[in-house]
């Protein structure tokens, strides 16, 4: 009776020790994989931060951590589109300071439609290759790229020493944010279409 106790336990915890083997041996939990895929992005430390909860629907696919990185890019920018809308409601600005937070909301509002088309985009790659594949990916990039013009213009708008520090300061510090998500999320987009356009070339003798 002992003996065949033993034995069930061995059965049931050789699975976790041959899974904590291969975790140790190859560094593969999904969270090793997005630290190491965030190293090559611009702001790695935010890229960490925001990508670590989806973990488990990113696992190791470099594709679905793209689309993370852009969901997550999408849903922080409505929020600071929401804000600066809020602001320009409720307080009182100079015609140049209102001119430049409703340029900030135009801006804002083409970069979600972009990012918004790049992960439509995405969903049509799946994890085909060749042509369609590198056709579908051009269009992302450029969507994508678009969306941090987008933010880096809005950014603009507030420069100079004429714009109260405050909504300055205020809409500056968030839509910041949301340039490094979008800078990081075209990084990672990069990476995957990269990853995919090699796996696709013609191996060299």
């Amino acid at each position: 009776m002992a003996a065949r106790v033993v034995r069930h336990g061995v059965i049931l915890v050789l699975p976790l020790l041959l899974a904590s083997f291969v975790t140790q041996a190859g560094g593969t939990t999904p969270q090793d994989f997005i630290k190491s895929s965030c190293r090559a992005t611009r702001y790695p430390a935010v890229c960490v931060e925001c990508l670590m909860s989806y973990a488990g629907v990113i696992g190791q696919s470099k594709r679905q951590l793209a689309l993370a990185a852009l969901s997550v890019s999408i849903s922080r920018t409505r929020s600071c589109s929401s804000f600066v809308k809020k602001m320009a409601k409720e307080m009182k600005m100079k015609p140049r300071e209102l001119g430049a937070v409703q340029d900030c909301i135009e801006n804002m509002g083409d970069s979600i439609d972009r990012l918004s088309q790049s992960v439509r985009e995405m969903g049509r790659v799946g994890e085909g290759v060749g042509e369609e594949f590198e056709w579908h990916m051009s269009n992302v990039q450029t969507w994508v790229s678009a969306a941090l013009t987008d933010d880096n213009t809005c950014l603009d708008g507030f420069g100079g020493r004429a714009m109260n520090g405050n909504v300055k300061a205020a809409i500056s510090f968030r839509v910041l944010h949301v340039a490094q998500l979008t800078s990081n999320a075209l990084a990672l987009v990069n990476r995957f279409a990269s990853t995919h356009s090699l796996q696709t070339s013609p191996i060299l003798n």
